[in-house]
């Protein structure tokens, strides 16, 4: 591993266990066994730093939502697809997640939040387009896309928030397909009534 992963390894592992804010450039050069002049000349400050980590986990989410996105089906399998990308995404790079989601909750004027959001914009605006392309195929849309991209979100970022709160980060989470479709199904209960 060069300097350059090392440091965003020790960056996402330290902003993983104690929050973007509350982790120096000192605490990551001192972890990744390097001087704070290299970390400034690799990612020019700590921002930049934080920039680089989420880019390049989110560039996998990113390709993983082009394929679920792109599947052509009914809505359920739509939904299912996109969901399934998203917990493989969520269990896999877990600290990525987590992390991506405490800064999206963080307060608006942060540098967390302010770096994060163009990212969690993105994967809304997919979801609202699932939800437009789907409008002539549920019929009750009523200009409601929004507020169901945020509805489905929501479902999906509470159950992987409950399985993975539990247990060491180094227990393998599954949700499997079966659990995938339930959530899927109760989402779509939900708008068809």
């Amino acid at each position: 591993m060069d300097n350059k992963e090392t440091i965003m390894t020790c960056a996402l592992d330290l902003f993983y266990a104690r929050g973007y804010d509350g982790v120096g450039v000192q605490e990551i050069a001192d972890a990744a066994g390097i001087t704070k002049p290299t970390l400034y000349y690799y990612f020019g400050s700590k921002k930049g730093l934080l920039q680089q980590v989420l880019n390049n986990y989110y560039q996998i989410l990113d390709e993983l939502l082009d394929r679920a996105v792109s599947f052509q089906g009914h809505v359920p399998e739509r939904l299912f697809q996109i969901a399934r990308a998203y917990f493989d995404y969520a269990v896999r790079y877990r600290k990525c997640y987590l992390l991506m989601l405490a800064l999206f909750y963080s307060g608006r004027e942060s540098e967390g939040f302010q770096t994060v959001f163009p990212m969690i914009q993105k994967y809304y605006n997919r979801i609202v387009q699932v939800f437009e392309d789907a409008a002539n195929e549920l019929g009750n849309m009523h200009g409601r896309q929004r507020q169901f991209a945020v509805g489905f979100i929501g479902a999906l970022d509470h159950y992987l928030m409950m399985c993975l709160r539990d247990g060491p980060e180094d227990k393998s989470v599954e949700i499997s397909d079966e659990q995938t479709y339930g959530i899927v199904h109760q989402f779509m209960y939900g708008i068809y009534s």
